[in-house]
């Protein structure tokens, strides 16, 4: 069995509790993932980022090589693709009430 993606796996390790993504060069802020969990190796979430009132989608590929990340804001009908997840960080209590 293939291994699970390593940022899949973070962000699904740090789940429920904050973490930083960086998505592509348009997004580095604070995510909470409301439901976060794996098919076999396939990973599916959602969640909301930080004073943003869409709701975020992240899969990996199909080639689990990948988190992608998709975005719905609020009155749009469809998801818009804005790009991969970078990097991962736990968000400390701390670092959350300092922003």
């Amino acid at each position: 069995m293939p291994d699970l993606n390593r940022v899949a796996k973070r962000m699904y390790n740090i789940h429920p509790n904050a973490m930083r993504l960086v998505v592509g060069e348009e997004i580095d802020g604070t995510f909470t993932l409301e439901s976060a969990e794996f098919f076999q190796t396939d990973f599916q979430a959602e969640g909301g980022l930080d004073g943003d009132d869409a709701v975020y989608r992240f899969a990996t590929t199909e080639h689990n090589d990948a988190v992608v990340v998709g975005r719905q804001r609020p009155g749009e009908d469809g998801w818009t693709m804005i790009g991969e997840v970078e990097t991962v960080e736990r968000v400390d209590a701390t670092d959350a009430t300092d922003a």
